[in-house]
């Protein structure tokens, strides 16, 4: 496997879920399967492999082959897992892990619309359904793309490629991927470390096209809601958003945020996750001389206590 498909922290991931012989263990983004490779053969597993794009299911098939009656491939999001393992009679799960964000497949693939690298239609659908990027880029008002790209691309120059690409919308609509990149890259300063300057917009349009970090918080939940008592959860994310997610409902599941010892103590449901660390686990150097693209990946591990899930409890969901 390439270092471009290969899986970031797939040892520390297996390690994390430690696999016994029947467990039963969900994938939650198959992508490329790098990560239910690993979990099949560190013990006699079975797995559930949910993934939203097609392209991804297809792909499966070839390594569902190799494991007969131990791989399980299902189309859908990872936010209903809850729902697409109980339509299958899937009593509580040992672990789960996900790989937030966006594949390499998707971005190497220059028809799906993802890269500012290659030009292709602007696309940017996980799932090949609903609306588009370039529907988005076309008709969003903008004050609305400011917001998108400012908060999803944490971009400080949003406002002005806003206002750039609705003037060049004026003009004709923008289809293509590298013309949406040149419109950014006209106003938009190079940064010194290098990176594309439309390397924030295009990844805001993304996550808004798919509702990425919306699906993440709906996934944590299902996730806590199929994990038996002592399943454990271990999720790779690659940004600030995605990990600041994950971060915040992981402690305030384990009763962690915002909590004082010199504050009075307030009932309420029951810790469902203990942490295992305080920090998120990096790659390590050799990982990432090897495979860039894991400079940036934080993995974060919990474990399912027995108390219910807090949305089963009574209290506020994700």
């Amino acid at each position: 496997m390439s270092a471009l498909h290969a899986p970031v922290m797939v040892a520390e991931v297996a390690a994390a879920l430690a696999p016994r012989d029947g467990d039963i263990l969900v994938d939650a983004t198959y992508g490329r399967g790098g990560y239910t490779r690993a979990l099949l053969e560190a013990a006699r597993t079975r797995i559930y492999a949910i993934d939203r794009d097609p392209e991804a299911i297809a792909h499966g098939a070839e390594l569902a082959a190799l494991y007969p009656g131990r791989l399980t491939l299902v189309e859908g999001r990872f936010g209903e897992m809850d729902h697409l393992l109980a339509a299958r009679d899937v009593p509580p799960v040992d672990g789960v892990t996900l790989d937030v964000g966006v594949s390499s497949p998707q971005l190497d693939d220059a028809e799906r619309g993802f890269s500012f690298r290659a030009d292709g239609p602007l696309d940017m659908r996980m799932e090949k359904s609903g609306a588009t990027a370039a529907d988005l880029v076309n008709s969003a008002p903008e004050q609305e793309l400011a917001e998108t790209i400012a908060t999803l691309g944490e971009e400080r120059h949003a406002r002005r490629v806003a206002r750039a690409i609705c003037a060049a919308r004026r003009e004709a609509p923008i289809q293509r991927t590298l013309e949406l990149a040149e419109i950014i890259r006209r106003v938009v300063p190079r940064a010194k470390d290098g990176i594309d300057p439309a390397t924030r917009t295009f990844q805001a349009i993304r996550l808004r096209v798919n509702d990425e970090l919306g699906e993440l918080e709906r996934g944590l939940a299902a996730a806590e809601r199929i994990l038996r008592p002592g399943g454990r959860i271990a999720v790779v994310s690659f940004h600030s958003l995605e990990d600041r997610i994950v971060k915040r409902f992981l402690r305030a599941r384990s009763g962690g945020e915002g909590v004082s010892r010199y504050a009075p103590e307030i009932s309420g449901p029951a810790p469902s996750f203990d942490l295992e660390g305080r920090k998120a686990i990096e790659a390590s150097p050799a990982e990432i001389a090897r495979n860039p693209r894991a400079r940036s990946a934080r993995l974060r591990i919990a474990r399912r206590t027995e108390a219910p899930a807090w949305r089963d409890a009574g209290a506020r969901g994700t």
